[in-house]
């Protein structure tokens, strides 16, 4: 029996029930130091004075770092726009300015109040309007002189913008004017904070010559190579120890704080570990970017789309992170799901004084998605269409493409997944009572198609090692999904197979955990070192049980004969021979998704052009308002999601469970708003993350379709279910009050006055 699509147990659940699992928080070392960081109390000013003379006599202190002492160059994740500490400007709430190194953190502290520091306030440029405003203060007068991560492509940028995605088939303002009815909308949606458990933390150490950093992070190599460029060294003198992750939803895919650490073991010659505090955390998260959406679509009042318009403007903060990135996947999103006319789409990366954003689950898709099927509500209302009836006329099929010229061979899927809704839960019987409303969201969602690699090991016991850079960051991914593909190649059970933790210095490379990938890819390259092992494997049984290779085969712990299953050689056995003939029985494969083909001519700054291993969604959510608070009770919620094939059920519904929590936390309760480029919620108790009793048992329908390029059939998983959870909320609410919702989160208020306007209208 082979154990692919089981519900095979986590093998890091003992450890973490028991409390015995090492955090990067947990990581000690004899001897270390603390460091804490000195952060600007402001979003934007000059610095006129920084004096740390006394800090350096103070209690425990053996060193005060500031710019002085830190590599002069920028860095960045694909735009080297980010000084190791500020020492003229400061950009934003948060920004480090120095650290102090001391035997104690209280002690670290202690000094760094007695540091004089001078800011002349300047007025933030606080958000994305203001900042492409002519006349705006630039952010980055230098722009144009940054370096680019070698090896990427250049990208059109300049002003208060990092980054400028667009796209004009022509045509378009033509297309428009076959238009019956032309809808145009705004929408807003703010930051969204990760809010894992586990604060960012790093302890390093240094040997003269190489670094050694034990991290949280879901990119060791990444880690690796950003470190290597902070410090303007070649990567081989990191290495980068992985341990269990407190929770990370992509905030800790990028360079956080272990640059600081490594440079403070550096400059003291001791092992120095660099912890946040969790306002301080939230302060410099990096979280999901805030962002104005503005869609305008021209349709036919037989309701076919026939032109549109769609402009995204991304707050990526002080520096630009991932958002050059990010602007791709709005191209990407603007004409899927339902066919479209000529498309105009234009997105940019905006500099502003607040902390930069990054990588969340999702990244910017939940906001697409909110915007475009609020906008499809839109639609089907202003032409008098039923709103299913109305996706169902324009809803793509197979040999369709999207804006940036892939096909989708495969989409009628998505008809599939409306049709298997439906059954389940029939759109005409939902939301009938007054202050009750249903709303349908649908989403083609990516799986990351980074590259990936693994080293199996078959030991003299008959288990099988799993070496690996890939990180588990809570999914199960490789505690359960790596380690069931493993234990199927060889016939095993997964209690068979072990997983080591990450090391760059012992692994081969994998691109961590992002974008539902790890299951797919690591899963592919497990696939391909066990077609390497196999046969020499095979070769060795061969000639103790006296039979041809092709004769045998692998299930149950053993080798035996196919034929005559009573002739059989233990897999120890094997192994254990395997040693005198030749070393042990280990091989190495590797694996990257191969990428649709596309039309390179779509679009300028396209650094992000197609969605590989695409999987499609559809979610419909079921609300009732509360007419006395306008507090919102999602009452059923219904999940159609193509995985390919599962690996493991319950970590397939967890996983899906979970990013509808996600979701549903950012469409009715978080957000990170800013008050002059000051974030005005500022702990995890004012911040508004959902509870338990808010969330909905969510009826899950999966839809298995499995993948040729896939292990053993699988896709991608755990990141698209949080993508059109606000849509579907979003459009339910709207139907239950008639408030035309076009913000994040869902806010009461406005829904009592819509509310009160409909009753007396």
């Amino acid at each position: 029996m082979t154990a692919v699509g089981l519900g095979a147990s986590r093998s890091d659940a003992d450890a973490k029930v028991r409390g015995l699992a090492v955090y990067g928080v947990d990581y000690r070392e004899a001897g270390m130091l603390h460091a804490r960081l000195v952060r600007s109390p402001f979003p934007a000013g000059r610095i006129t004075r920084l004096d740390v003379t006394e800090a350096g006599t103070s209690p425990g202190v053996h060193a005060v770092i500031t710019a002085a002492e830190a590599p002069e160059h920028r860095n960045g994740l694909v735009l080297l726009d980010t000084p190791f500490f500020a020492s003229d400007m400061v950009l934003y709430e948060g920004e480090p300015i120095a650290m102090v190194v001391a035997d104690t953190a209280t002690q670290a502290q202690s000094a760094i109040e007695t540091i004089e520091l001078h800011i002349e306030e300047l007025e933030p440029v606080s958000d994305v309007e203001e900042a492409l405003r002519p006349g705006a203060r630039l952010l980055h007068p230098d722009l144009d002189s940054y370096e680019i991560l070698p090896g990427t492509a250049p990208w059109p940028k300049g002003g208060n913008c990092g980054g400028v995605m667009s796209s004009d088939p022509g045509g378009v303002d033509e297309a428009f004017e076959e238009a019956d009815v032309i809808v145009e909308d705004v929408y807003t949606v703010p930051r969204q904070y990760q809010a894992y458990l586990e604060p960012k933390s790093a302890t390093a150490s240094y040997d003269g010559w190489r670094w050694t950093l034990n991290v949280s992070h879901q990119f060791p190599y990444k880690a690796r190579s950003r470190v290597a460029q902070a410090l303007g060294v070649t990567d081989s003198r990191i290495r980068v120890v992985g341990h269990h992750i407190g929770g990370g939803f992509g905030a800790r895919l990028d360079l956080g704080i272990e640059h600081y650490a490594a440079i403070g073991a550096s400059l003291t010659g001791r092992t120095v570990q660099l912890v946040n505090d969790r306002e301080e955390d939230l302060l410099s998260c990096m979280s999901r970017e805030n962002a104005t959406i503005r869609v305008r679509s021209g349709v036919t009042n037989q309701g076919r789309i026939v032109a549109r318009e769609f402009e995204c403007l991304m707050d990526s903060g002080a520096y630009a992170g991932d958002t050059p990135y990010l602007t791709s996947i709005v191209l990407l999103m603007a004409g899927s799901v339902y066919r479209v006319g000529p498309t105009r789409v234009t997105a940019k990366s905006v500099y502003t004084n607040t902390a930069p954003s990054g990588a969340f689950r999702g990244v910017c898709g939940t906001y697409l998605c909110f915007a475009l099927e609020r906008h499809t509500d839109r639609l089907a209302q202003a032409i008098g269409m039923d709103r299913r009836e109305f996706r169902m006329r324009n809803l793509f099929e197979p040999g369709d493409s999207m804006l940036n010229g892939q096909t989708l061979e495969d989409a009628d899927i998505l008809r599939e997944a409306f049709d298997r809704v439906e059954e389940a839960a029939p759109w005409e019987k939902a939301g009938k009572d007054p202050l009750k409303g249903v709303g349908l969201a649908a989403v083609i969602w990516l799986t990351n198609p980074l590259a990936g690699s693994a080293t199996l090991g078959i030991q003299e016991d008959g288990s099988l090692g799993v070496s690996t850079a890939a990180t588990e960051n809570g999914s199960g991914a490789v505690t359960m999904g790596l380690r069931q593909i493993a234990a199927a190649e060889f016939g095993l059970e997964a209690d068979q197979v072990f997983v080591t933790a990450p090391d760059t210095d012992t692994q081969a490379y994998d691109a961590g955990s992002q974008g539902s990938r790890t299951t797919h890819v690591v899963g592919m390259a497990i696939g391909a070192a066990a077609r390497q092992m196999k046969p020499r494997l095979f070769n060795i049984a061969s000639g103790l049980l006296g039979v041809p290779p092709d004769d045998l085969e692998l299930g149950g712990g053993m080798v035996s004969v196919r034929d005559d299953p009573s002739r059989a050689v233990a897999l120890a056995e094997v192994a254990r021979t395997a040693l005198g003939v030749g070393g042990p029985l280990s091989a190495t494969g590797t694996y990257s998704v191969p990428l649709p083909k596309w039309d390179p001519d779509s679009a300028e700054g396209l650094l992000f052009p197609v969605f590989p291993v695409p999987t499609y969604h559809v979610h419909q959510a079921e609300v009732e308002v509360d007419p006395d608070d306008g507090s919102v009770r999602v009452t059923r919620y219904v999940v159609a999601q193509e995985v390919g094939r599962m690996i493991n059920p319950d970590g397939v519904y967890g996983q899906i469970q979970g990013g509808v929590a996600q979701g549903m936390g950012y469409a009715l309760w978080e957000g990170l708003e800013s008050d002059r480029g000051r974030y005005t919620r500022r702990t995890l108790e004012s911040y508004g993350l959902p509870l338990a009793v808010d969330i909905p048992d969510v009826e899950i329908i999966v839809l298995e379709h499995p993948c040729e390029a896939g292990p053993f059939g699988a896709k991608g998983v755990a990141e698209p279910p949080i993508v059109p959870v606000a849509a579907a909320i979003a459009n339910a609410v709207s139907d239950a009050t008639g408030a035309d919702v076009t913000t994040l989160p869902i806010d009461p208020e406005e829904l009592l006055v819509a509310m009160e306007n409909r009753q007396e209208g």
